[in-house]
């Protein structure tokens, strides 16, 4: 399963990690994913999404 956001698809980022010194290595930025029980097609189902499409709106939460 990849770590992907199942509403929008943000996937990790690359970039670097620099040192006081401007030494520059590799590193990943991670995607905040929660699972959340959304209700998708009337029915209850746990999905990976990211925080950001959760405080916007665009999954509907199902109630427990």
């Amino acid at each position: 399963m990849a770590r992907a956001c199942d509403v929008c698809g943000k996937k990790r980022m690359v970039g670097n990690n620099v040192s006081h010194a401007n030494n520059k290595t590799k590193r990943i930025f991670a995607v905040n994913l929660q699972t959340v029980r959304a209700q998708i097609n009337g029915a209850g189902q746990r999905i990976r999404v990211c925080t950001r499409c959760i405080r916007s709106g665009a999954v509907m939460k199902k109630a427990s």
